[in-house]
């Protein structure tokens, strides 16, 4: 099935991060879209305010007609979704085409000069700042994100034909099934041991994604990975960001490339790995032609991506942050940031562990990246796709982590644990959805003032 061909297009999981830029695309480019998930959400009433059809209860009668011809529709599906899912099966029996998230990315991009940000952390900010970079440039792009991007309150920037941007999940393998002619690796920790279940087998996966760049110096890695490409770095690399200072909140720095010195370039996000992803934006700019100026342009003026160190309060001796961190790879990364921006403060971290897998599989790293916090509340554990694992739990979790002031909370109590505490900083962290709760937790945050 060309797309040309297709008038509808049915989501499986509409509500999911990636599986909603892919709804709104198909909705721009005027395709008729309507979809299922198994919850409201901030981002489902995006989408229904936006036209899209949306119900919440696994039933097929409920499918509008237009999307039971299978001639002209298309049905993606996440894979998230259960396999006794009702929907899904009645899609598959009655033999539509039936294609995974990834898959149809891959066929939107094939065409286009594709850019794919790959790694286990940093794609969704990576891809956003290389969006923005772009979209600012005026090159005729589309980027597809996993984020909210707060220059644009989506996860679609731009809607070009002939440049685009994807994030490459290693999830599932996904990242397969796309063509890329200029890609970076952010890195590559071990991470998804439910599906891999080895560090052996993931880092192959990134080689075998990395094989598809054919020149490979259009293919950026950060250093010390096991892959041939160009390195980036702060204070390493090709393209490396040096003199790098902190003024006014703002990190401010020069860019070296092969080419030029790009001079006293001002970047608001916090933490030396979003320097990190920030220069990766910059050598796949820089690289595809855009000029250094631009490319500056576009860095200062970039606002964040959603539940990405994204600040909710940000005043005088009182600061809430929110962060999807769910690895302790990128909770060490909020950590870094905070201290770096709030050393005399006292802080409050909030973590909801995300997949009883990736907590037993991790337990001791967000045992010790926890415990650098000085004051941590530990949620229950978000199953997402998952059934209990015995034995793991958060109470499981906290008795790991080595520090006194610590303590489990449900979802129910958190918000008078916050009312009470005298930190000045609070943080929460996870993908689950805490996320959901954020607008509450800041309201009540903010009446401490």
């Amino acid at each position: 099935m060309e797309l040309k061909n297709i008038h509808n297009v049915y989501f499986i999981g509409i509500g999911g991060i990636g599986m909603s830029a892919l709804a709104r695309y198909f909705k721009f480019i005027g395709k008729n879209v309507a979809g299922y998930d198994k919850t409201p959400t901030h981002l489902t009433d995006e989408l229904k305010a936006e036209g899209i059809n949306i119900h919440f209860e696994d039933n097929v009668a409920l499918i509008a007609l237009p999307y039971l011809n299978k001639e002209n529709t298309l049905v993606v599906v996440t894979p998230a979704v259960p396999k006794d899912h009702l929907e899904w099966n009645y899609f598959l029996q009655n033999e539509f085409v039936v294609k995974k998230r990834a898959e149809v990315l891959g066929i939107i991009t094939k065409g286009t000069f594709c850019f794919a940000v790959a790694g286990t952390h940093g794609k969704t900010t990576t891809s956003s700042i290389l969006g923005h970079i772009l979209y600012e440039s005026g090159v005729d792009v589309t980027a597809f994100l996993g984020g909210i991007v707060e220059n644009y309150d989506s996860n679609l920037i731009g809607s070009g034909k002939t440049v685009t941007v994807a994030e490459a999940d290693e999830f599932d393998r996904s990242f397969l099934h796309l063509h890329p002619d200029i890609a970076c690796v952010t890195s590559m920790d071990a991470d998804h041991l439910d599906i891999y279940g080895d560090t052996a087998s993931i880092e192959a996966s990134f080689r075998e994604f990395a094989d598809k760049v054919e020149d490979k110096n259009h293919l950026f890695k950060t250093n010390g990975l096991p892959i041939e490409g160009v390195t980036v770095g702060v204070g390493t690399g090709a393209f490396s960001a040096v003199n790098v200072r902190i003024e006014n909140g703002w990190y401010v720095f020069d860019a070296q490339t092969p080419s030029e010195v790009i001079k006293d370039i001002r970047f608001g996000l916090p933490g030396r790995h979003n320097l990190t992803n920030a220069m990766l934006a910059l050598a796949m700019a820089k690289t595809y032609g855009v000029a250094g100026g631009d490319i500056a342009k576009a860095l200062e003026s970039f606002k964040g991506v959603r539940r990405r160190f994204s600040y909710q309060i940000k005043k005088p001796g009182l600061v809430y942050i929110d962060d999807y961190a769910h690895h302790p790879t990128e909770i060490d990364a909020v950590y870094q940031a905070v201290t770096e921006l709030y050393p005399n403060e006292k802080v409050l971290a909030i973590f909801q562990p995300h997949l009883f897998s990736r907590t037993r599989d991790f337990a001791d790293g967000f045992a010790k990246s926890l415990s650098q916090f000085e004051n941590i509340v530990l949620l229950d554990i978000y199953p997402a796709r998952e059934l209990p694992i015995e034995g793991v739990t958060s109470q499981w979790l906290l008795d790991k982590i080595e520090n006194d002031n610590k303590r489990l909370v449900s979802k129910a109590d958190l918000l008078q644990v916050v009312k009470l505490t005298d930190a000045t900083v609070v943080v929460t962290i996870g993908a689950g959805d805490i996320g959901e709760m954020v607008p509450d937790i800041k309201k009540v945050v903010d009446e401490k003032v």
